[in-house]
């Protein structure tokens, strides 16, 4: 059990960038000092000062009982977390790396391929009911919320444990100014994230993502079907170049076919994506096309959409 650390009130508190979520990966070297430790905590802002956590961990007789160890700390922790941290150790940890936009088999193919946990086990949490309702998710699965990114997963996890450390990341970097966002745009969170998903799935380069964004939010509001090709991929279930007969294909995940926003996302997007479909640029676009080398030029009425494509065509 860990021994009780005592916190002098006033003393010591967090600091740095709190509106940063992204986990912060801490070596502690053996034979490392306390003064070490605290210089490389006020590197990352995780303590207001080396000299405030040195006398922390002094005031709380943990001077020598730092123990070495990779750390996944991340800002807005308490000083008394931190020091909680490094007086139990770091167990040993693989490194576990979801692309942005994987839908969950694919996910559940990194996790076996990476750390060795069954793809049938790691489904069988992400399929759970009831750990799919604790997300307030609409869909069967924790599509759109096993957050994408690099993690260090402690050496023999369950499936369980890995499928939490990806949910606890999601809601990490979801922000209080985002849940007030939605009130705005008149959307529930999970509409949002499948919003999200659509635009992570059009890919191209982070500065089109607003734009994207922009152009579904508007068909949205004028009652114009989606047709987003990476929903047909995903209700195809096969990632491979489309056929006009793909188009016609009846699935509820068809925007082609269906009005409005599939009934759950079809991938989990990165912050980029959430964060453009809360923030779109505010334009009249309708249409974009992607070029070859990866941008996207965007057109406001269809005539014009077709002569972008045919221009792109002959270059």
């Amino acid at each position: 059990m860990l021994r009780t650390i005592t916190v002098a009130a006033g003393v010591l508190t967090a600091c740095g960038p709190l509106e940063r979520h992204e986990p912060v990966w801490v070596t502690i070297p053996h034979g490392a000092s306390v003064e070490v430790v605290a210089e490389s905590l006020a590197t990352y802002q995780l303590v207001s000062s080396p000299g405030s956590f040195r006398w922390f961990a002094k005031f709380n007789g943990a001077t020598n009982s730092l123990k070495p160890g990779t750390y996944r700390l991340h800002a807005g922790m308490s000083p008394a977390a931190i020091l909680e941290e490094l007086l139990a150790g770091a167990p040993l940890r693989e490194t576990l790396f979801i692309p942005d936009g994987s839908w969950v088999n694919e996910t559940a193919w990194y996790v076996e391929r990476q750390l060795g946990v069954a793809a049938d086990s790691f489904n069988a949490v992400v399929y759970d009911s009831g750990v799919v309702a604790q997300v307030s998710a609409t869909g069967v699965s924790l599509e759109g919320y096993l957050f994408p990114g690099e993690y260090r997963i402690r050496v023999g996890a369950t499936a369980r444990e890995v499928v939490f450390v990806l949910l606890e990341e999601f809601e990490r970097q979801w922000q209080p100014a985002w849940t007030r966002r939605l009130d705005t745009l008149g959307m529930t969170r999970d509409e949002l994230i499948t919003l999200a998903s659509i635009v992570e799935g059009e890919g191209g380069v982070d500065e089109d993502l607003p734009f994207i964004a922009s152009v579904y939010h508007n068909r949205l509001e004028n009652g114009m079907r989606l047709q987003a090709d990476p929903t047909v991929v995903y209700a195809l279930g096969q990632r491979r170049r489309l056929f006009n007969a793909d188009y016609e294909l009846d699935s509820p995940y068809n925007t082609y076919q269906i009005e409005g926003l599939p009934p759950a996302p079809i991938s989990s997007p990165s912050a980029a994506a959430i964060e453009a479909a809360l923030y779109p640029e505010e334009t009249d676009f309708l249409y974009f096309v992607a070029a070859e080398n990866g941008q996207h030029v965007f057109s406001r009425s269809y005539r014009e959409h077709l002569d972008t494509i045919r221009q792109l065509r002959d270059k």
